[in-house]
């Protein structure tokens, strides 16, 4: 429920931590703003205040061309209705739920009845499902329009639409305007890959944001031939559906967002692509709740302090990430980056692209499941960790194991464990990483075991229970700086 005097003041003061948290419809103009919108406050009596962009849309109102609010940042779940609601929106976003998909097909992916998914939805987002799947697109072909140069129609289709006819029907009665008057110049790829055609897109954060810790934790696991990280940029190769190509994020400062690179060969999956890498950066963070609440623990007041705008990076691809985890297990990051480079060398796929460094798809579930412990142990893994990356890979391939963003983390740890060479630490890494859980909790890592003096596991679970839901961000946090929280002990 949005406070219409307090989010008015925050319209007022134009501050940047209500961005993406409501928007504000202007009775006079029927446009709705981000609170940041740098046009002139409009009077109390004409603010109609909303918690989402869909909702605004729903009642009447037509984004900014100002301010533009597809450019404002997510917000991550909280509790347990956010969490669902947020899925399903990502679902949604992604194109994993399409518009053919009807109510009870979404209810069925989530184990619920189409009834609690309509109450969920209505109750956190005042919308449909099949309401914000039409906003989504919609905000994402505006985005489209704006700063790329792609065809209508390619936008129509990368947006979602079925067809060019209802892609320009859709705008025109929601917008009331038509496609073409948001055209603009695209911006031109970067240096070195102009040959080859490409598209920007720009990707909003809540600041503040720690960009070169993110790329420092990145450069430290990348896997070699399928990732490039250097001290200004992240890239790497990406195998979506049937489309491949490659993606390059960068800074752009001095405003709050990244800078989003890819070939046109991408298009089709942009959605997909866009929500992975809102993943991969942590884009939905909220630091201000996060650091807040871990600021009230004398055992991590000091390093939060030191860096509030810290993330926890994501994954890309789960079962990427989940073989580079299994991969690390009692060796050092540097091993196991070594070792996950050998595996990708060898069972990748070839792929030509404009950056020397990345010339190698991921290996997929199909692939390595089909390996044998031979053909891994041939390139020094461990024939036990062998079993373990085979085992990973035939349970994705199956289907009896999903490891995309959001899915409901107990119940995937559990699956995990219950394969061979996986073990508790393991099993919440990735749920912190692929499944984006912001609470997972690796208690027998060695690092938080040392802050706590070595207690007994239970022990360190409830010291820890003040951290919750982030401790994933603590977890983190003790990792960047394992030397200074000891010096905080309560």
């Amino acid at each position: 429920m949005i406070e219409n005097q307090a989010a008015y003041q925050a319209l007022t003061t134009r501050d940047p931590r209500f961005d993406g948290i409501f928007y504000v419809g202007v009775t006079s103009t029927r446009i709705y703003c981000r609170p940041i919108c740098p046009a002139k406050t409009p009077t109390a009596r004409n603010c109609r205040f909303f918690q989402t962009a869909g909702q605004a849309e729903k009642a009447g109102f037509r984004p900014c061309l100002r301010c533009r609010p597809e450019l404002a940042p997510g917000a991550a779940p909280v509790d347990d209705a956010q969490r669902i609601a947020h899925l399903i929106a990502q679902r949604i976003e992604t194109g994993d739920i399409g518009l053919g998909t009807n109510l009870a097909q979404i209810a069925a992916q989530f184990e619920l009845s189409p009834r609690q998914i309509r109450r969920i939805m209505q109750a956190q987002l005042g919308l449909s499902p099949m309401e914000l799947l039409q906003s989504k697109r919609l905000l994402l072909a505006k985005q489209l329009l704006t700063e790329t140069s792609l065809p209508v129609t390619q936008i129509a289709f990368a947006s979602g639409f079925s067809s060019l006819r209802r892609f320009n029907d859709a705008f025109s009665r929601h917008y009331r305007m038509p496609p073409s008057r948001l055209r603009r110049e695209a911006a031109t790829p970067s240096p070195g890959i102009a040959a080859q055609a490409c598209a920007r897109l720009r990707l909003a954060y809540r600041p503040p944001y720690d960009w070169h810790g993110v790329l420092a934790f990145l450069a430290g696991r990348m896997i070699k031939g399928v990732e490039h990280v250097t001290p200004d940029f992240y890239a790497r190769t990406v195998r979506l559906g049937g489309s491949v190509g490659w993606v390059k994020v960068t800074q752009r400062a001095p405003s709050d967002e990244l800078l989003v690179e890819f070939p046109h060969s991408l298009t089709p999956v942009l959605p997909a692509l866009l929500g992975r890498l809102r993943d991969l950066f942590d884009l939905d963070a909220r630091p201000d709740i996060i650091s807040g609440q871990l600021l009230r623990d004398a055992r991590l007041a000091l390093i939060v302090a030191r860096n509030p705008g810290l993330r926890v990076p994501g994954a890309f691809d789960g079962h990427e990430m989940a073989l580079r985890a299994i991969l690390g297990q009692q060796i050092t990051v540097k091993a196991a980056t070594t070792l996950a480079g050998r595996l990708a060398a060898r069972f990748g796929t070839p792929l030509a692209t404009p950056f020397e460094a990345l010339n190698l798809l991921a290996p997929t579930p199909q692939t390595l499941g089909d390996a044998t412990i031979d053909d891994i142990a041939a390139l020094g893994i461990i024939r036990n960790r062998a079993a373990g990356l085979i085992a990973l890979s035939r349970a994705i391939a199956a289907g009896g194991l999903d490891l995309r963003s959001g899915l409901p983390a107990e119940k995937t740890i559990a699956a995990l464990s219950a394969l061979p060479g996986i073990g508790p630490w393991t099993a919440q890494y990735i749920a912190m990483r692929a499944l984006h859980w912001p609470d997972a909790f690796p208690h027998e890592d060695i690092a938080i075991r040392n802050q706590f003096g070595r207690q007994p596991w239970k022990q360190i679970e409830a010291a820890a229970a003040g951290w919750r839901p982030w401790r994933s961000y603590a977890t983190l946090h003790i990792w960047s700086h394992p030397e200074a929280i000891a010096l905080c002990q309560p």
